[in-house]
């Protein structure tokens, strides 16, 4: 299926900030056994930064998924903490998008990596789930 993108461009810029609680440490999310910021929703809250790059640029019919993530968490966070996720769209072809995703502690950089996210056509994207 053919379908005209909206005017993404190289540069946009979002971002999503959330204080970490105790349910959203490792001990809490399955993803260990300490009570610091979980890898889950560190990948989360970055995701939740290209969305909002991304997703405001679009018409009303189009939306964008997310189809893979690479990031690296590397440095832990504790509870009380703000942290805030930042993603810049780095290369656009096509209907693929690519950005740069960071999150930051209010001491330091947590985390960094790449995350791709795909633009659709909503109705058609939904037609094809099971019912």
């Amino acid at each position: 299926m053919s379908m005209e993108v909206a005017p993404l461009r190289v540069g946009l810029i979002g971002e999503s900030v959330q204080t970490v609680t105790a349910a959203d440490c490792a001990n809490q999310m399955g993803s260990g056994s300490l009570e610091v910021f979980a890898t889950p929703i560190m990948i989360a809250l970055m995701e939740a930064a290209a969305v909002s790059a991304v997703d405001a640029q679009l018409p009303a019919e189009q939306a964008s998924v997310g189809i893979h993530i690479d990031v690296r968490h590397i440095s832990a966070t504790p509870v009380g903490e703000r942290v805030t996720a930042m993603a810049e769209v780095t290369h656009i072809e096509g209907r693929r998008v690519t950005l740069q995703v960071r999150a930051w502690d209010d001491h330091e950089l947590i985390g960094e990596g790449t995350h791709i996210r795909y633009i659709i056509d909503i109705d058609h994207f939904m037609s094809r789930l099971p019912h």
